[in-house]
Parts: structure tokens; C-alpha cells; sequence
């Protein structure tokens, strides 16, 4: 089969995509500290969303289809994006569903990696593929929310990123839906989605492309950094994102197994490393940042970790203002984690 080309147009069968298990993480000084090394957070487990009650009237199960990401409204309001029937659904932070939107938006293609025999060191490690996947809107990859309370999502294969009001009515494109591509309008397999103080916005192209974009809050094109490789600036598979209150940007450079931290127009700062195949990336209000379950300051340090069952390996990751800490497994579960 094609291993090498970077376009979205092979039809194969789908595989899962994992992110790489979390081996370890950078502690103050540049000293790489055993997990169990780094003390727990006083966070509880807890089980989250409420059960939907069955015909038969008795508790049921959730049918998410690999939870992909996992966003918090102004309002409070849980977004659970899964690759399932109605793939988008909000929940009170209780855990009881509010709605679910949709069907029909996210392609069907899945991303998936390519056999490590066929990896170059300039090429994309991902590609797109289609035909039974197990999944229904397998595209699905991230959902943000912005200042404002407009609901983003990434269409990963679909090459495309939806900005949605809070009423879930599409106010904004951008990328070119259904055309891969490395220019202003279009994106190879973009992951993730980000908002700057002032309203920029910056997209993680990562999976067929390895770049960051950035856009004015109207979607005006401004510039973009980064190329496969690793180096300063170069990535791996920069795969979310988040900007802290002074502009600068935080990208989990999750197959070079660190994360890169930039000034606003993408000069590089410093980089973490150590930090094992990070998928999830989170800001707080008061300038914490979660790489998957663990809490770092703004400078990399170790703060704490949460104590549960795959929560290294979350795909996304999102937190309330009081404290409370979502992970989104691709497993098909949301974990919640209520700060004691």
C-alpha cells in the first residue's frame, strides 16, 4: 500500500491510533522523574456522566465510540467529542445530558499510522484511511471552546476546522473541506485549535503537515512556522495546543516526545522534554498547564499527578475554574477527577 504520500485520498482499511504510553516526566533542573516519583493530587475519581436510563426503565451504559477530546463551556457545561452516533454531546457538569449535535458533520476517514518500516525522517508517520473502521464520524479530533463561549472542532481528515456559535450554528471555516494541502486555506490532517488573548487563532497542522498557522479572530491568514523534524521549531506531530495569558504558545510535539514553547509570532523559546507521547494539553485560569494527567507550572516544572487508570494516556484533556479535571480516553470513556 502507499506509505509515503501525505494526502487523504487512500481508501484502506481503518487501524486505531494510540498515543505513546507516558515513560516518564521532566522535573525541575532537567532531571527526568519516575511517575511514581511525583506526588499525587488530591483529586477523586468519580464516576461521570449520569447512566441513561434504559427502555426496560434500569441504568444503561454510554455508547462513546473512542472519546477524542473533552471541552468545558463558560457556562459549566461539559462537550464530550466521540466518534459515534451524535458526536458531539453536552452534559451538565453533574453528569446529565443537556443535547448532542452532529451527525453528519465529521468525515468518515480516520487517521492512522503509518507501519514503522515504511517511517522517513521528512515525511508524515499518519495518514488518512477509509473503509470499515469501527467507528461512524471517525474524523472527529478536537473540540475547544473559546473566550466568547464559540464552540470549535477539528475534522482531522476532513482537512477542516468549524467555528460553531453557542447556539451550534457555523459562524466560520477554516481550511478547505475534503482538499489536503500545505497553503493558506488548506490543511493535511490538522489536530487542535487555539485562541490568543487578543482573539488570534492558531491551528496545530499536525498530522499530515508539521506546523502551527495562525489566523486573526476574523480568519485572515497572518503566518505559520515549522517543518518535520527535530529541532528547535521542527515537529514530530504537533498535536494540541494552548497560549497562556502572555501570548506565548505551548505545543505537545507528541512523536519527538516533548513540548515547544513559542513567543506569538512562533520563535522558538524553550522546549520540555522528557515528557513521554503527550496527547492532551490545557490551560487554567491561573496559568497551570495539564500535559495529559500531569500539572506543570508555566516553566515546565512538575507540579503534581492524578491517580487513576490510563489518565497518561488521555487524548484530551480540559478543566474547570473550581478545580475538576476531565480526561477524554480514546478507550471510549470520559474520566472525571473532582479536586477535594
Amino acid at each position: 500500500m502507499p506509505t509515503k504520500n501525505q494526502s487523504a485520498s487512500f481508501v484502506l482499511v481503518a487501524a486505531v491510533l494510540l498515543a505513546n504510553p507516558l515513560q516518564g516526566q521532566q522535573a525541575a533542573g532537567g532531571q527526568v522523574a519516575a511517575i511514581a516519583d511525583i506526588p499525587s493530587l488530591p483529586h477523586k475519581l468519580v464516576d461521570w456522566p449520569t447512566p441513561p436510563t434504559t427502555a426496560a426503565g434500569v441504568p444503561g451504559a454510554w455508547n462513546f465510540i473512542q472519546v477524542a477530546s473533552v471541552a468545558v463551556t463558560p457556562l459549566g457545561s461539559v462537550l464530550v467529542l466521540h466518534r459515534g452516533a451524535h458526536p458531539v454531546m453536552e452534559f451538565e457538569s453533574s453528569g446529565r445530558l443537556v443535547r448532542s449535535w452532529g451527525d453528519g458533520m465529521f468525515s468518515e476517514g480516520k487517521v492512522a499510522a503509518i507501519p514503522e518500516a515504511h517511517w522517513t525522517n521528512d515525511k508524515s508517520h499518519y495518514s488518512a484511511v477509509y473503509g470499515p473502521a469501527g467507528c461512524a464520524s471517525c474524523g472527529a479530533h478536537s473540540v475547544r471552546v473559546d473566550q466568547q463561549g464559540n464552540i470549535w472542532v477539528i475534522d482531522a481528515p476532513g482537512h477542516v476546522v468549524y467555528k460553531m456559535s453557542p447556539a451550534w450554528k457555523e459562524v466560520m471555516r477554516l481550511g478547505t473541506k475534503g482538499t489536503s494541502g500545505t497553503g493558506r486555506s488548506t490543511f493535511n490532517l490538522p489536530t487542535d485549535v487555539a485562541f490568543a488573548p487578543n482573539g488570534d487563532v492558531y491551528v496545530t497542522d499536525g498530522y499530515g503537515n508539521a506546523r502551527v498557522v495562525k489566523y486573526s479572530r476574523d480568519g485572515r491568514y497572518l503566518l505559520e512556522w515549522g517543518k518535520r523534524g527535530k529541532g528547535p521549531g521542527e515537529f514530530g506531530l504537533p498535536h494540541n495546543v494552548v497560549i497562556d495569558r502572555g501570548g506565548r504558545v505551548y505545543v505537545t510535539d507528541r512523536d519527538n516526545q516533548r513540548i515547544q514553547v513559542f513567543d506569538a509570532d512562533g520563535n522558538f523559546l524553550t522546549q520540555w522534554t522528557g515528557t513521554g507521547g503527550v496527547s492532551g494539553l490545557a490551560i487554567t485560569k491561573d496559568q497551570r498547564i495539564w500535559t495529559g494527567g500531569i500539572v506543570r507550572d508555566l516553566e515546565g516544572r512538575v507540579l503534581g499527578r492524578l491517580s487513576g487508570p490510563g489518565v497518561a494516556g488521555g487524548h484530551g484533556v480540559a478543566v474547570t475554574d473550581s478545580g475538576d479535571v476531565y480526561i477524554a480516553q480514546l478507550s471510549g470513556v470520559v474520566q472525571k477527577f473532582v479536586k477535594q
